[in-house]
């Protein structure tokens, strides 16, 4: 079944004049939320197993829709967020199995990139309306081409070879060959000129004055316990360094060689692909699987250094990191060279299950008897680093997919784990709560029995009082889940801090009740300033509170999209990375903010397509200049922003659409 356009709605027009794409039509969106609607009969998906069209963007950066699957004009309606990167042919492919809601990230291929879930879990038997948004782009009109949608049984081809309109897309530093800016690199000499420049500067590098040999202030002395801790002074919260000194973490995210590129796909648009069995061979991971990444850093830094670039590298990192202030070597990161050089440093931990299956996304049967073990082979990446006075501490997670959906956990499982030890858990607190099934059937208003509850297919749709049940009954959930994880951590490690599990936003309060075993607490916030409402967090778990991820970025260098945050250019970039910064040193509830990332991405994105102007340095080792000279600013002046003596910086820039996938 094919599905053609049947109306365009608000700022969306068809443009005359002959598609590139076979069978496509023109479309130029003038405003973000601009629509194209489809109708077809009740069920006429139900048979279908996928849905595709073939899509290009024109112009130089990315355009992110939103494909909306609805029962009736009031119905609930499942999202496929997707975007789609400029000047290169790309196909969606969407497995409509995932209208379940049990998958958050879709898998990204080639310039089809961030297919994501969003919504409600729909009722394909029910569908009869799809809608395709334009959610974010640029300020000016954008336009693209479009096939019509076709519905089929098989699944349809990848797109192996795509059309590239503008020619090949990266040049062999990895730099955008299509457009131009003032500090794009020239040629592969200016960069290994670079390189080795940084590297004989590297010893010169330090933090600023009156900090201490672990980057806290030498005017703050409090009790030395030889690993870092939290304190509470009765007017701010702090961390304490090793040797005594408060200290508040400014951080950057993955000091890495981090410019992969996923090029599955893409091969045509690449200006160089070396040989794999030559000198630049290490550049390739992944090379013979769906997720094949290519490192055009990695490649500059061969060019410059040949088989010692990662010691090179690592001095050069680090060096950078002290010459603009940062005292943190934070999440995602390479943190084993900052524990060989005595840097602080935070790490991530990462849970995978040998035996204990998921119930809902990524949240783990946390009631079999499995977990516990599991749980303790998750701690023994602890051993490593126990002893480590550098080791700020660890995060238990990033930003767990069940945090992203519409539904709880609990409910989550209800509908996608016909049978778990944690469903049958469901069904023993519910006949505590309820005493008996008449009286669950009554107050949920549904004709169920706690056996339907335990195990199962289930068909009913929740009423109100069901999603309060299951709200309380994921807060239990959540609780078992963190309070196992960090038991078992504490055994293996019991000096350091636990840092929490890097939500994606304020949790909500069933969330919330079950995470009160941290340390600190984290959050991830990309806005224009630290949320206030962190300090009510913060009051009601009785813990510091700290940013583990937030960025600015702009579209002036050759990147296809700015990032969450995003600013007019590089100057906007240093102000707006200071008036964070030092806004949240100002909060007392707030200890650190960590920036994400060291570098820009690719310019034709990583694992899951993103594509963002979010670091200090470019693919090729070049400092922008304006954000590092507005790092070292406010570093000089943090502590005493933290202590009130100076009033945090204030001259904001112009905040822009966020443009991000």
């Amino acid at each position: 079944m094919r599905l053609s356009v049947e109306e365009c709605l608000g700022g969306i027009a068809r443009e005359e004049g002959e598609a590139p794409l076979c069978d496509a039509r023109w479309y130029v969106a003038r405003e973000v939320d601009s629509r194209l609607r489809y109708t077809f009969p009740a069920g006429a998906l139900a048979e279908a197993k996928w849905l595709a069209a073939d899509m290009l963007v024109d112009g130089d950066s990315i355009i992110v829709f939103a494909l909306s699957l609805q029962e009736g004009a009031e119905g609930p309606t499942f999202h496929l967020i997707f975007c789609a990167l400029p000047q290169c042919q790309l196909r969606v492919r969407f497995r409509l199995s995932d209208v379940d809601q049990n998958r958050w990230l879709l898998g990204r291929e080639g310039a089809y990139i961030k297919p994501m879930a969003a919504g409600d879990r729909v009722d394909l038997a029910k569908v009869d309306r799809m809608v395709l948004t334009v959610s974010r782009k640029a300020e000016a009109a954008q336009r693209f081409c479009l096939t019509d949608f076709a519905a089929t049984a098989d699944e349809p081809p990848r797109l192996a070879d795509p059309l590239l309109p503008k020619g090949r897309l990266l040049d062999e530093l990895g730099q955008s060959a299509i457009r131009d800016w003032p500090t794009k690199s020239r040629s592969a000499e200016e960069v290994t000129a670079r390189l080795k420049q940084q590297l004989a500067d590297a010893p010169a590098q330090c933090w600023p004055e009156g900090y201490s040999r672990w980057g806290g202030s030498k005017e703050i002395e409090r009790e030395a316990t030889g690993f870092f801790r939290t304190h509470r002074d009765g007017k701010r919260w702090w961390l304490v360094d090793p040797e005594g000194y408060a200290f508040w973490s400014s951080g950057i995210d993955c000091v890495r060689v981090d410019t992969e590129l996923a090029y599955a796909g893409l091969e045509t648009a690449l200006s160089w692909l070396p040989d794999p069995a030559g000198p630049y061979g290490a550049i390739y991971s992944y090379p013979d699987q769906e997720g094949r990444q290519i490192n055009y850093l990695q490649a500059n830094l061969i060019r410059a250094f040949g088989d010692e670039w990662h010691e090179k590298w690592a001095t050069i990192a680090l060096a950078e990191l002290k010459r603009l202030g940062f005292n943190t070597v934070a999440n995602w990161s390479d943190w084993q060279i900052a524990k060989a050089a005595g840097v602080p440093y935070v790490r991530p931990l990462h849970f995978s299950a040998a035996k204990t299956p998921d119930v809902y996304r990524d949240f783990p049967d946390v009631f079999a008897p499995s977990f516990a073990q599991d749980a303790a082979t998750f701690a023994e990446q602890l051993r490593e680093t126990a002893e480590d006075p550098a080791l700020i501490g660890y995060f238990l997670m990033n930003e767990p997919t069940w945090g992203f959906a519409e539904e709880t956990p609990a409910a989550g499982m209800l509908f996608n784990t016909p049978t778990c030890a944690t469903r049958q858990e469901l069904a023993r607190f519910l006949t505590r709560k309820h005493g008996a099934a008449a009286a669950l059937s009554a107050t949920w208003g549904l004709p169920v029995t706690f056996s339907e509850i335990a195990q199962g297919e289930w068909r009913h749709p929740l009423t109100e009082a069901a999603r309060a049940d299951l709200a309380a009954f994921s807060t239990v959930m959540v609780e078992r889940l963190f309070t196992t994880l960090t038991e078992a951590c504490r055994k293996v490690d019991p000096h350091h801090l636990n840092l929490g599990a890097r939500y994606a936003s304020v949790p909500p309060d069933w969330a919330l009740e079950g995470m009160k075993c941290f340390d600190v607490f984290s959050v991830n916030c990309y806005e224009e300033r630290v949320n206030p409402e962190f300090g009510k967090l913060s009051e009601k778990v009785q813990r510091p509170i700290m940013v583990g991820e937030y960025h600015f970025g702009a579209l002036d260098v050759g990147l296809p999209a700015s990032g969450i945050g995003r600013v007019k250019d590089q100057a906007a970039r240093g102000q707006a990375f200071r008036v964070y910064l030092e806004d949240a040193a100002a909060k007392p509830w707030c200890i650190g903010v960590h920036y994400f990332t060291l570098y820009d991405q690719s310019a034709l994105g990583r694992f899951d397509g993103e594509a963002y102007n979010i670091g200090f340095l470019d693919v090729c080792n070049r400092p922008y200049a304006p954000l590092c000279a507005a790092a070292r600013a406010s570093h000089a002046r943090l502590y005493r922003v933290a202590t009130g003596k100076v009033a945090p910086y204030a001259d904001a820039p112009e905040y822009l659409l966020m443009l991000f996938a």
